[in-house]
């Protein structure tokens, strides 16, 4: 039995199992009978046709401009280029690959609805659709035996290609500036508490969590309204509920929280009725440090199977991380050599000691090796840090101190701004370190690792990764190795350089380096 207070009504009373109004489908349920004969949409909380309409099941309005753009922007430059170099049918050649290349968007889903926060990436998306438009006509050609010039061909398909790129640049644009999701969790006391605090503690994502409806009499401790209640066992009244506590709170997705008291059946049941309302429904997976492009669905005996990828560690995306960590190190040595100078004089000069601190770190798998920064601290910094051991600000085996008095009055500039790392570019060249990756250890802070924290050591480490966007040394000791995990088990090429250009953002605004 459930119980849902909704503002503006007659209803009332307090929230809970028993001794309050409850509202119930117009008629019994019979247990006895299939329930997808006797199951049918709750009439008691109606929506409001009027503020909140079916969303999800009327057509996406972007798909002809969509579908438009890709069209004219492949089709019409195609037709000049083709057409400048003198190819016999060019109008015919560019609208057949103006079609093929709709219909291998369509079918690779770029024209489908999306959810905030799952746009294609705006680089590897259109390049990899723009390969297959490239296969498919080379087919095409050969079955018909075209006697198009095969170079002059593939660049009449570039100017698409871009097209594609700037579209899917503005559609990234777009979803980052636009509302996200309002959310209603739904799920047992222990689990709304933790999907509340990650989704509501973090704004790199579209999800925010408005209100909860825990399942059971157990009360949940995360701080959010709770204007509804389900019981442990399936009730007639759940989607009721549910769909009184969303519209009551203006929700526009139900989060689902799967546990014992909800089984496969009243989850059936809970979308059924949310998607016959027209809301939009998720389940929260246990899968939690897997990158959602590690993941493919299929199904086999009537089951959902998940299969998960296993982390890159191998192969042409390896090899390419390698190639771009070497060749930008050689190249940013080159161009910050004049900054690099500067900032050596000025440590010589500011303070008695060597211009670059070496020290002694742990790469991937466990490898020691000689770590190049500038100095930044007093020459006697190593022996004056037992002195300073009972200042330690981490609860972990790092040593983080906000006004550690060794730092000398050019290191604190030095810190804010990162530049004391840039060093470490010659790590990088050597290929001790990688340009992304997690912050390389200290030998001590090794010997006090568990098998959880040793896993950080499977890649190499970088000279900035996710632990530099997001907080550097505000961030725990937990907080680091959770991000440095997720890290180490979903790198990509394409992730590597989005955070390389997220670095430039957080080195500017300097917080958490100290």
């Amino acid at each position: 039995m459930g119980h849902v207070e909704i503002p503006e009504t007659d209803l009332s009373g307090p929230v809970g199992l028993t001794g309050a109004p409850r509202p119930r489908t117009a008629t019994p349920r019979s247990h006895t009978v299939a329930p997808e004969r006797v199951w049918r949409a709750p009439t008691t909380v109606e929506r409001d046709r009027t503020e909140r309409p079916r969303a999800r099941k009327l057509p996406d309005p972007r798909v002809p401009v969509l579908v438009m753009t890709d069209l004219l922007g492949l089709g019409v430059p195609a037709w000049l280029v083709l057409r400048t170099g003198g190819q016999a049918g060019a109008l015919a050649s560019a609208a057949s690959a103006a079609l093929v290349w709709a219909g291998v968007r369509a079918s690779r889903g770029r024209y489908a609805r999306r959810f905030p926060g799952e746009a294609a990436g705006a680089v590897h998306g259109p390049f990899g659709d723009w390969l297959a438009l490239v296969g498919v006509l080379a087919v095409l050609l050969a079955m018909t035996g075209g006697g198009s010039d095969p170079a002059t061909a593939v660049a009449a398909l570039v100017p698409g290609l871009g097209v594609a790129v700037l579209v899917a640049a503005v559609g990234r644009w777009r979803a980052a500036t636009r509302r996200g999701h309002r959310v209603l969790v739904v799920g047992e006391a222990a689990g709304l508490d933790r999907a509340v605090s990650l989704l509501n503690s973090r704004t790199d994502h579209f999800y925010r969590a408005v209100a909860v409806v825990p399942v059971g009499p157990e009360a949940p401790n995360c701080g959010t309204p709770v204007p509804g209640r389900l019981a442990p066992e399936r009730a007639d009244d759940d989607v009721s509920t549910v769909l009184g506590s969303a519209f009551a709170h203006d929700a526009d997705l139900v989060l689902v929280a799967p546990g014992p008291q909800i089984d496969d059946d009243r989850l059936r049941r809970l979308a059924w009725g949310m998607h016959d309302s027209g809301l939009a429904l998720c389940v929260l997976s246990d899968l939690s440090g897997i990158a959602a492009a590690r993941v493919r669905p299929a199904s086999a005996a009537g089951l959902t199977l998940l299969h998960i990828a296993p982390p890159l560690r191998h192969g042409p995306q390896a090899l390419l991380k390698t190639v771009v960590d070497r060749a930008g190190a050689a190249l940013g040595l080159l161009v910050l050599a004049p900054l690099l100078f500067g900032v050596a004089l000025a440590v010589r000069l500011s303070s008695p000691g060597p211009v670059f601190h070496r020290q002694t770190r742990h790469g991937r798998h466990n490898r020691p090796f000689t770590m190049w920064k500038f100095r930044t601290m007093v020459a006697d910094a190593e022996g004056r840090r037992e002195q300073l051991s009972t200042a330690n600000e981490s609860e972990g085996p790092m040593f983080k101190m906000r006004r550690d008095p060794r730092v000398t009055r050019i290191g604190h500039a030095l810190r804010r701004t990162s530049v004391d790392e840039l060093p470490q570019l010659l790590n990088v060249l050597r290929g001790d370190m990688s340009l992304v990756g997690p912050r390389p250890p200290l030998p001590e802070e090794v010997s006090r690792y568990d098998e959880r924290e040793l896993r950080r050591l499977a890649v190499r480490p970088g000279l900035t990764g996710l632990w530099q966007v997001s907080g550097r040394s505000d961030l725990s000791w937990q907080e680091t190795v959770s991000l440095d995990l997720w890290y180490v088990d979903n790198w990509s090429v394409a992730g590597d350089m989005g955070l390389l250009a997220r670095t430039v953002r957080a080195v500017t605004d300097g917080r958490g380096a100290y």
